[in-house]
C-alpha cells in the first residue's frame, strides 16, 4: 500500500488553493473548476470544494470542521519558511524544538486546519526522514 494523499475539502477552494501555493510555493494543477492538487515528492495535497462531498455520498466531509489532523510538510528550513509567510499567514506556533527532534513551526489554513513545517534536527530525526 502507498499513502498517496490528502484531500481537504473546502467551502472557498480558492482561498485554500491560493494558501497552499502560498505555503508551499508551488502552483496547484485544476484537474476541475471543483477540485485541485498540489504534488509533492512525499504526496499529493488535494482539495475538493465542498460540492465534490455530493459525489461520494452527501454529508460525508464537512469543510472547516477539522480539530484532529495536522498536515506536515517537511522543509530544509524551517525558520526561513516561517519568516517569509510569517506576515502572510496566521500563525499557530513559532519555530520550537520538539521533543522528537523535529524544529517546528506552525500555522492554520483559511478553514482551520493546523498547518506544520518541520526540519529534522537531531541526529535521530535526521536517520528518522533520511537526511544527513
Amino acid at each position: 500500500m502507498k499513502f498517496a494523499s490528502i484531500r481537504l475539502i473546502a467551502r472557498d477552494i480558492q482561498a485554500m488553493v491560493g494558501f497552499y501555493e502560498k505555503l508551499t510555493d508551488q502552483k496547484a494543477d485544476w484537474l476541475a473548476p471543483v477540485f485541485a492538487e498540489i504534488v509533492t515528492t512525499g504526496a499529493t495535497l488535494a482539495i475538493g470544494s465542498v460540492e465534490t462531498v455530493a459525489l461520494f455520498k452527501e454529508g460525508t466531509a464537512e469543510p472547516a470542521a477539522n480539530r484532529t489532523a495536522i498536515i506536515e510538510f517537511q522543509v530544509d528550513d524551517v525558520e526561513a519558511q516561517f519568516a517569509r509567510l510569517k506576515d502572510e499567514i496566521e500563525v499557530v506556533l513559532e519555530p520550537k524544538m520538539m521533543p522528537w527532534g523535529n524544529l517546528a513551526a506552525q500555522f492554520r489554513d483559511p478553514e482551520g486546519t493546523i498547518v506544520s513545517l518541520y526540519t529534522p534536527m537531531t541526529e535521530a530525526a535526521k536517520q528518522r526522514f533520511g537526511s544527513r
